[in-house]
């Protein structure tokens, strides 16, 4: 290989993406929420950008009696950028005379409106659910109601520290960890005993080092059975959990009817004592589309975007930018200002249009499914609705990426329509939903004393026209979280 400095000129083919094009790629992968901060985001720093006051949302009924009315999502843009940006200036600039009411500066709220919004932000604000009781705080409470010597109290502080509500208060970590290097067997001794204090606690089962240890802590001897499930946990905790129920049996002389009422009261216990204080965050979902059957009997798909604020470029810096007193920096800032406004404007129109697009094409491949049920959902893939609305494909992954439909079914994730399928023996599309709702029932029919291998669940959909491989029914299975054959066998009724 020869290496050589020099200039060469090749002439190669790149692809770049225009800001504006990034830009609008942006806006659409945005959810409602996000787009709303998004927004107030540029308002904050864009002056240009003012919120224009518009009429409430139409009702259903209003929409059902004007049919013909133009939907926001579908008014014409004319976004030209093949021309540069003097242009683009000049369009702005006349577009006050073409369209007048876009400048506009329309009705201003009063004084009393924006009271009533502040007060509302204030309300909301004391409306907020105050921070719980963390599982740290809750053990340290205890801690400091027990009269210990204050290097104990110290090192089972240290040991509460380590502890994770989200883990289930488990005591993950090593007590030679916790102490210096240079410790001696009187310090572990120490650690230890703190380690024992913290056990002992609210609630049972809190610092166990594994799930035995963890069920062993919450018995006490007033329990009933406490002997028989000791000796469950301590010795057959994993044959439970593959119910190997004559290992058991054979070892223990318990009969099997015995074993069955034992574990129902294991099942009693606490595996992770400690969750209950972990936080419980729930997203709030806003669904970005709506769908609605009108009168002809058609699912209507209709964007759900009143929340979004309606955007306008100031007629203040418009004058400013015409005005002969005006400075040449002054021009050039108000014109790069307004040319990002008018970029995010055209992204969010560009957004509703292709949003509302998608939605509609998957809508109407999933009648069935509205209508119906699950159980008749039908094979989809993004290629399919990319090629029908006359986008590409990623486009239709980023408008239907964290995006939501509000159905008479619920609201679902347009993500959730999209499913791969198999053929039956007549050639018709079957989802793989429709696959996992057949094995369910399958499982949920079974003898319990015979249940279903996973090649006799193959041999079972075959029977029903579902060709389905031994390997997809058991990633399905584990999917489902249902256990195996061995797992699933009630032994008791042998």
């Amino acid at each position: 290989m020869r290496l050589s400095f020099g200039l060469e000129a090749r002439q190669v083919q790149v692809q770049k993406l225009a800001p504006r094009m990034i830009q609008s790629m942006e806006i659409l992968q945005l959810p409602m929420m996000a787009l709303q901060e998004r927004i107030e985001q540029e308002m904050a720093d864009n002056p240009i950008l003012e919120v224009q006051d518009v009429e409430p949302a139409p009702s259903a009924e209003e929409e059902r009696e004007n049919p013909d009315a133009p939907a926001e999502s579908e008014r014409e843009l004319v976004v030209d950028t093949t021309k540069d940006q003097a242009e683009d200036f000049e369009r702005l600039e006349n577009l006050n005379r073409e369209v007048p009411d876009f400048f506009d500066e329309g009705p201003r709220r009063s004084a009393n409106r924006l009271e009533e919004e502040d007060e509302r932000r204030h309300d909301s604000m004391a409306n907020v659910a105050t921070r719980p009781e963390s599982l740290n705080d809750y053990l340290l409470h205890q801690l400091g109601e027990l009269e210990l010597d204050p290097a104990l109290a110290r090192m089972a502080e240290r040991i509460i520290s380590t502890l994770d509500a989200r883990d289930g208060g488990y005591f993950r970590s090593s007590l030679r960890d916790l102490l210096p290097p240079d410790a001696d067997a009187q310090l572990l001794q120490l650690a230890e005993r703190a380690l024992r204090i913290v056990q002992e606690l609210d609630p049972r089962g809190i610092a166990a080092r594994d799930l035995r240890e963890c069920l062993l802590l919450q018995l006490s001897p007033d329990m009933e059975y406490y002997e028989e499930l000791k000796q469950l946990i301590s010795n057959h905790l994993e044959d439970l959990r593959d119910n190997r129920m004559p290992l058991i049996q054979k070892a223990t002389r318990m009969s099997l009817q015995e074993i069955k009422t034992v574990w129902a009261a294991l099942k009693k216990l606490n595996p992770k004592p400690g969750a209950v204080f972990a936080d419980s965050f729930v997203p709030v979902v806003t669904p970005d589309v709506r769908v609605e059957r009108n009168e002809q009997g058609q699912y209507r798909v209709i964007l759900d975007d009143y929340r979004t604020p309606t955007l306008r470029i100031s007629e203040y810096y418009r004058n400013r930018l015409a005005s002969a007193d005006a400075t040449v920096e002054e021009k050039e800032y108000i014109k790069r200002k307004i040319n990002a406004a008018q970029w995010l404007i055209e992204s969010i129109e560009q957004r509703r249009n292709t949003l509302t697009k998608v939605a509609q094409a998957i809508v109407d491949h999933q009648t069935r499914f509205l209508e119906d049920g699950p159980e008749h959902i039908q094979p989809l893939k993004m290629q399919q609705i990319a090629e029908k609305v006359g986008v590409h494909v990623t486009t239709v992954s980023r408008a239907v990426d964290d995006k939501w439909l509000q159905t008479p079914r619920g609201i679902l994730a347009l993500k959730r329509f999209f499913v791969g399928g198999t053929h039956s023996d007549e050639g018709d599309d079957v989802a793989w939903d429709i696959i996992r709702i057949k094995l369910q029932g399958l499982i949920d029919g079974e003898s319990k004393q015979d249940p279903y291998s996973d090649d006799a669940l193959v041999d079972a959909l075959k029977a029903q026209g579902l060709n389905v491989a031994r390997r997809t029914i058991t990633k399905y299975r584990q999917k489902m979280n249902i256990p195996s054959s061995r797992q699933r066998r009630d032994w008791s009724k042998k």
